[in-house]
């Protein structure tokens, strides 16, 4: 089994927390032990000492990893990345990061990591997300949220994916957008075009448990390679 997973998105708002816990809980149910990691996060409210994503990510991991690690930069303001640490002093060391994920990795079989935007959201002047999979040489896991427009993203981040040599393992439909028109369409056109596997299709939810788990996980991760193409 690869030892990680990198899950990006095509841009904010599509739900990589709610894939990257859904892959969790998957991965659980499969008797894997997994540790969660959002390398950078920008949005911590008043009063919270947690970002709601990364709080999210470990309570579905579980595996008891540490706070610094899980989430190596944290930042108070919802905005992007290289701005919110410009405006913090902070310079983000992918190096950090990787030297993070290796002590979550010593203690766990795999380790799911989440983006944060956009694939090619700057990190700084010349880094910028997908840096962080190509440091940590882990496959790639696009999360598509199914609205107006969502071909195109798509396969604009598929193609950077692919640019950068890293490995596009998946791809997960998540219809964000209940009033779509012609969705059905969208997720065909994408399984058509995408040169990876959809993994999940996560169904817009109106009531009940909202906390989708992704069957199959451990077989979905073995099947995933390492982070480089080729």
């Amino acid at each position: 089994m690869t030892t990680g997973l990198f899950v990006a998105g095509t841009d904010t708002g599509v739900g990589k927390t709610l894939v990257a816990t859904a892959l969790l809980r998957g991965l659980a149910q499969d008797g894997v032990r997994a540790a969660a990691m959002k390398p950078v996060a920008a949005g911590i409210g008043p009063g919270q000492a947690i970002h709601p994503d990364v709080e999210a990510l470990m309570a579905a991991a579980g595996v008891g990893e540490e706070l610094a690690d899980a989430n190596p930069y944290a930042f108070a303001p919802a905005i992007a990345p290289h701005v919110a640490a410009a405006r913090a002093g902070v310079a983000i060391d992918v190096g950090r990061i990787a030297a993070a994920y290796a002590r979550l990795a010593a203690r766990a079989d795999v380790v799911v990591v989440e983006g944060a935007g956009g694939v090619l959201v700057p990190l700084g002047d010349r880094a910028d997300m997908l840096d962080i999979p190509a440091a940590l040489g882990l496959p790639v896991l696009l999360v598509v949220g199914v609205r107006l427009g969502c071909i195109n993203h798509a396969l604009l981040s598929a193609l950077a994916i692919q640019a950068r040599g890293l490995r596009l393992a998946g791809w997960v439909a998540n219809r964000i957008d209940p009033g779509m028109a012609e969705a059905e369409a969208s997720v065909e056109a994408l399984d058509r075009r995408l040169p990876a596997p959809r993994w999940a299709d996560l169904r817009w939810r109106t009531g009940g448990d909202p906390r989708p788990v992704i069957g199959g996980a451990r077989r979905l991760l073995e099947g995933s390679g390492n982070g480089r193409s080729g």
